[in-house]
Order: structure tokens, then sequence, then C-alpha cells
């Protein structure tokens, strides 16, 4: 038996004798090094350790959920009886509860998964990954200074339990490397990024590339003015496109649905993309920071298809969200520990289309490529949409100019139906989706 598994099961013996009538425990060990370098030295670094423990107890119709860090039998015991004690005084939820046995996950690959890299973290190795990406970003012609540089590693052991009889765990790490690059000198600065992550170090790009790129995105951006104000075509960057679809994986969240506040609230089985598109969401993609053998109620998880051809296929379901909608768990249950499980996906990939990213600019004749986007005003009820933009202004179908400050606005039921995507997703990402153009979009500038 495991550490992990050990301590859960451990919390849910206490929370029996507690008098819990049934129980479910998610217990976290993490361990990271992150390090962060400056004109050529160390800045910072930084080593966390921990164990996390979280147990929802359910009496009745009530539930309560606790969280702690302290390991000991005693404070096990007391947390349990404290917990007990907050369901006892809770409001009568009728949809929570903990998943029937046939709804549990019996078999997993957990291994075919490759989450965890075995490689050993050394704060060295780390610090020359970090000064490697400084060093080239400083190199590109046009950068004044390197704001940033850093590279990083996690490793995060999870184990849940259920009292009905689901335990089961798994491992995942993170390896990353970044560098934020600054142009020009005083109100004329700008600056941009490069930032990668991956499962396994072996697979990240090497320093030089990303520094490199970060230290070129901010060149770019120098001379940055704001663009006319009016209606034009706007192509959002690969960097960024994936936040579009995100605002729709919001709006069909089972917890929006239920409550009756997301604008697709009625779009089942109706168009929210153009024809010919999906959106699939698959959990069992190896080496992927989304993937996972489980979800955080122990229920299966497989491949879907959330839109096909265009049209919405279903809802983002936990038990409690499903119970509530009348309608089965989507095995989409996400769990920390201090709150209740709740509705998330994990990796998304949207249909590529045949055309290049240069395709796309040479289109849309006169318009806006957003490249990074600052805020957010997004109206849950209307999808209503309005964003601060920078990136650049282009002519005639070529580029002209960076540009800055300014917002782009328009409704996202209407925007999603007219994206036209290129082909350049990279196929790494946990959220797989290409560069997406829209024309008529309104755009508030000089």
């Amino acid at each position: 038996m495991t550490a992990l598994e050990d301590l859960a099961a451990r919390a849910l013996d206490a929370a029996k004798q507690a008098g819990a009538d049934s129980a479910d425990v998610v217990a976290v060990s993490g361990d990271s090094l992150s390090i962060e370098v400056l004109n050529g030295a160390l800045e910072h670094a930084e080593r966390a350790e921990g164990t996390d423990l979280g147990l929802r107890v359910l009496v009745g119709a009530k539930q309560a959920v606790i969280s702690s860090s302290d390991r000991r039998d005693a404070a096990i015991t007391a947390m349990a009886e404290r917990a007990v004690a907050m369901a006892a005084v809770a409001p009568d939820d009728p949809y929570c509860g903990l998943a029937q046995a046939d709804q549990l996950a019996t078999s997993w690959d957990a291994a075919a998964l490759d989450l965890a890299d075995s490689t050993e973290a050394d704060p060295a190795a780390l610090q020359d990954v970090a000064l490697a990406a400084e060093a080239a970003a400083a190199s590109v012609t046009g950068v004044s200074k390197v704001h940033s540089a850093g590279a990083g590693w996690s490793g995060t052991d999870i184990w849940l339990a259920t009292s009905n009889g689901f335990s089961a765990g798994y491992r995942r790490t993170g390896w990353s490397t970044s560098a934020v690059a600054i142009s020009g000198e005083g109100l004329s600065m700008e600056r941009d990024y490069c930032g990668e992550s991956r499962a396994y170090r072996s697979d990240l790009p090497g320093a030089d590339e990303i520094g490199l790129l970060a230290g070129e995105r901010a060149v770019v951006r120098a001379g940055s003015r704001q663009p006319p104000t009016g209606t034009y075509p706007v192509v959002f960057d690969e960097r960024i496109s994936s936040s579009l679809i995100g605002h729709l994986i919001a709006a069909i969240n089972g917890s929006m649905i239920a409550r009756g506040s997301s604008w697709l609230k009625d779009a089942m089985g109706t168009a929210v993309l153009p024809d010919g598109m999906d959106l699939v969401e698959d959990p069992t993609r190896p080496r992927i920071s989304g993937s996972r053998p489980f979800d955080g109620e122990g229920l299966p998880v497989a491949r879907r298809n959330l839109v096909q051809n265009g049209v919405l296929q279903g809802w983002t379901l936990d038990l409690a969200t499903g119970r509530q909608l009348g309608m089965p768990s989507t095995g989409n249950a996400s769990r920390g520990t201090s709150a209740p499980p709740a509705p998330s996906t994990g990796n998304l990939e949207l249909t590529q289309g045949d055309v290049t990213p240069d395709d796309l600019v040479r289109d849309m004749g006169t318009g806006l490529l957003v490249t990074s986007m600052i805020g957010s005003t997004i109206n849950p009820t209307t999808g209503d949409y309005s964003r601060g933009a920078s990136g650049f202004w282009v002519e005639n179908g070529a580029i002209s100019h960076p540009v800055n400050e300014c917002t782009i606005a328009g409704n996202l039921r209407d925007m999603l139906r007219r994206i036209i995507p290129a082909n350049d997703a990279r196929t790494h990402l946990s959220r797989v989706v290409p560069s997406l153009l829209i024309e008529g979009m309104t755009v508030a500038g000089s």
C-alpha cells in the first residue's frame, strides 16, 4: 500500500467512525522546483513539497468538505469529526452523493497515458536552461532587456478513494521553460514571451529556441500604435485562439446549464460551430497534461464528441449536475482537496482547416491579427464578448505594423458560427486549436 493509499484509507475509516453515511477522499502529494534568472545570475529559486488531504462526507442529503495537510491519526480523526458536524448543519442537496458501484471505473491503464517522467529534477540543470533561454532572448537585435527567464519541474501524485469501494491513483510530471523579452525604452517599450511545457523533459524544445522566439516576438512589436475603429475581420493567432473555444466549453458546463445561466442553455442539438467542424474531448492522449485514467468521482473517462458537424452533442457533467438535469455523468468530474467535485474538461481538439495562417491573413484583406489579449468582459447569459487586444494591423492581405491598446467585441454565438480555421494547431497541447478567422468584428482603437 502506498503512503497516499494508506492516508486515504485512514481518512475514510475516520469518516465512518465519526458518523458519515458515505465519504470520499482525495490525497495529493506534490513536489516542485522553479528557477528564475536575471542578468545572467540566479534571481529566485523555490522548492515546494507537501501533501494535502480533502475529505468529503455525506450525511443524508447533506455534504461537507474539509481539507488538511496534517497526516497524524489524531488530526485525521478530528478532521472527520469536524466534517460530519459541518454536514449536519449544511442545507440539503438532493443531487449530491457518490457514484453507484456499477458506475465506477473498473479498468484503466494509467501507464499507457505516460504522464510521469522519471528524470530527476536538478536545480543546477534547470538554472542552466533558464540562463540559456535568457541569453538567447538577449542576443536578438532590438531587445533592450530580458524581463525574466525561468525553468521548472513539478511532480504530483494523486489518490482517490470512496467508501463504496473505489481506490486508485496515478502520477503526473511537468517540465517548463519560459522567457519574457522587452524591446524599446520608456513609454515605447513592448514585451512578448515564449513559454513551453511538457510532461517529459525530453519533449521540451531547446532553451535557445524558446529564448530566441521570445526576443523576436518582442522586437516585431516595436512601434505599436492603436488601430482604427470600425468593423473588420479578425484573425486569432494560434497562441490565443483556444480562448474562444474555452468560452464555448464554459457555456456547456453542467453547472452553468443547471443554473440556467448559460448563453447556450437551449442549444443542445443545434449548430454552434460551422458545418463540418468537430470539437472532440479525449482524456486518453499519452503525455498530455489534460489526460487522466478516471475522473474525480472514480468514473471511467472516454473520448467523445462535444460538437459534431457543427452541432452541439451534449453538456459537460459530473454526477451532481447530471442528476439535476436528469442525465448521466459524462465522466467529467474534477476534484480538488477543498471543494466537492465539479464538471470540467481536459484535452480538446478542434477540426483544423486546409489553409495556412498566412492564407488567412491574405484573405482577410484589411483587419486585425491578434496575438495577445488582456482583460475579459464576457456576459455568460448573452454571450456578449469584449476583450483588450494587441497584435498586427493587416492592409491588403499583408501585415503592415504592430498595434496595441484596442478592444475587439462581438457575440460569441455569432462569432463561433463564423470561424474559419487554419492548419497550424500544435498537437502537443492539451487544447489543439488552430488560428481562427472571424469576419465582421468590432474593433475599437483610435
